[in-house]
């Protein structure tokens, strides 16, 4: 179950009438998002996968599957910095436990952004999502939360 901030996202997304006017509010929910501090933007938080820079840094509270998950992201390319903060409307808040049974699939297909992105996007996309995945399943394994960019994707 996505949680209250994507099902809004999922509205507004309804509400567009067409794709240029969603892929603006992508790049405006991008810009919208807090600035991620250049010290964690290294390596290791580096998403494999991504035609752009990427960054996660992930931002825990708690251990195991009851950990909240949150995270910190940035890119150097303004639509993917807005594809940043659609994931973190679909996982942020999220338990670790609740994490695991998001199918990021699904859920963003719901946006329309499997038809409507890049190869080269959708493959970076892809690889966001699977860092996320990667971290709540080692939350869900009980081991600590990895910020290293050895998650790839594509």
């Amino acid at each position: 179950m996505a949680s209250p901030k994507f099902e809004a996202l999922v509205d507004d997304f309804e509400f567009l009438d067409d794709w240029e006017d969603r892929y603006r509010h992508v790049i405006e929910l991008g810009r919208a998002m807090p600035a991620m501090p250049d010290a964690h933007k290294s390596e290791a938080t580096r998403v494999i996968g991504c035609a752009s820079n990427v960054w996660i840094w992930p931002l825990i509270e708690g251990q195991g599957p009851s950990a909240r998950i949150g995270f910190e992201g940035d890119s150097d390319a303004m639509i993917v910095r807005g594809l940043i903060a659609v994931l973190h409307a679909l996982y942020s808040g999220t338990t670790a436990a609740e994490a695991a049974k998001i199918d990021a699939s699904a859920e963003l297909a719901r946006l329309g952004l499997d038809q409507h992105l890049s190869a080269q996007r959708s493959n970076g996309l892809r690889a966001m999502s699977k860092r996320l995945a990667d971290l709540a399943a080692a939350l869900n394994d009980n081991q600590p939360a990895p910020k290293s960019g050895a998650a790839s994707g594509a």
